[in-house]
């Protein structure tokens, strides 16, 4: 077993303006969580990205995950979508 974790962060609407990227890899220790991939995304990018981060949901692999403890295994996806207005 790895001692790492890779992700690959796809970020959407205003995320993706507060990242200034689309999508991105992010290497994690091994057994991180998706409160541990938040944390690593806040310091790489900062204040605006953080705002968008504490409000945003996230898909893992394609599924809606609410539990910020919930790991993340190596080489799946993290889409972060900020609040959308309208309905």
């Amino acid at each position: 077993m790895s001692g790492v974790t890779s992700v690959t962060v796809r970020y959407f609407a205003g995320a993706r303006a507060a990242a200034g990227v689309h999508e991105e890899k992010v290497a994690l220790p091994a057994e991180a969580t998706v409160q541990d991939a938040l944390a690593e995304l806040s310091a790489r990018h900062g204040a605006a990205l953080d705002r968008v981060l504490r409000a945003a949901s996230f898909l893992v692999d394609g599924v809606a995950v609410r539990d910020r403890a919930a790991r993340l295994p190596d080489g799946t996806g993290l889409d972060v979508l900020p609040p959308f207005a309208g309905g």
